[in-house]
């Protein structure tokens, strides 16, 4: 049976400033920005959060741009971070895109790693003051969405091409460096997703190879998949999120 942490509750995000935000002056955006900080800081003390990660997308999507991970230890304190986030005035000029999950096999998903990402530091600064934002540029995430087909799921695993999957994906982390692997199961699926992993390279050629590992036959015929390639943004700023519920 899958494996689930069904200890906290993470809130994948897609999200993105819509083009009336531009409208505004730079006057205007830094006060409905500052106002939106202090809000979110508020919730995340409040309901105990427990991470809080962006990326930027190097590609952008229309107007999705980023993809975040939040992650609360109940339910309630994830149903009111959305709440907030969407609320005027700076709600009015975002692109939202939520899907409640929860992490799927932490445990072996970890076995997989091979270089280690060092841990990010948190900024020792106030996180109310919003510091110029950045993309970080040592290492490339790719953020991969998937589904089973159904009649793979109907199958037993040893037809479903694992055999196949597992030895040459676990040869191209040793290869590439892996430096992270997680997963998240959702819970509510979607019709083209039921789950969304993020795999950390330390280069872009490390990333197409892996690209070129998961669409390689006969495992790649199995399940949808959907890639894109971010990089970390601001991971130090937003690491301090969470160490203010401790101050």
């Amino acid at each position: 049976m899958p494996i689930q942490d069904t200890n906290s509750t993470v809130i994948l995000f897609k999200g993105g400033r819509l083009p009336s935000w531009h409208r505004l002056t730079d006057k205007q955006r830094d006060k409905f920005s500052q106002t939106h900080v202090d809000l979110m800081l508020t919730v995340a003390d409040r309901y105990g959060m427990k991470r809080m990660e962006g990326f930027r997308l190097i590609g952008p999507q229309d107007v999705w741009q980023r993809f975040w991970l939040i992650e609360f230890p109940t339910m309630e304190g994830a149903e009111q971070w959305i709440q907030a986030e969407m609320a005027p005035p700076y709600g009015l000029y975002g692109y939202y895109e939520y899907h409640l999950s929860r992490k799927f096999q932490p445990d072996l998903n970890s076995t997989w790693v091979t270089n280690p990402a060092p841990p990010t530091v948190p900024l020792d600064a106030d996180p109310h003051t919003i510091p110029e934002l950045h993309v970080d540029r040592d290492s490339i995430i790719v953020i991969m969405f998937a589904r089973h087909h159904l009649e793979a799921l109907a199958r037993a695993s040893e037809e479903q091409g694992d055999e196949h999957y597992v030895s040459p994906m676990k040869k191209i982390a040793e290869e590439c460096g892996l430096r992270r692997l997680e997963a998240f199961q959702l819970l509510s699926p979607q019709q083209y997703w039921h789950r969304a992993w993020i795999i950390e390279l330390p280069t872009l050629e490390a990333a197409e190879a892996w690209i070129e590992a998961e669409e390689t036959p006969p495992h790649s015929i199995r399940a949808r998949r959907e890639f894109h390639l971010a990089r970390k943004w601001s991971p130090e700023y937003f690491a301090s999120w969470v160490r203010q519920q401790n101050r």
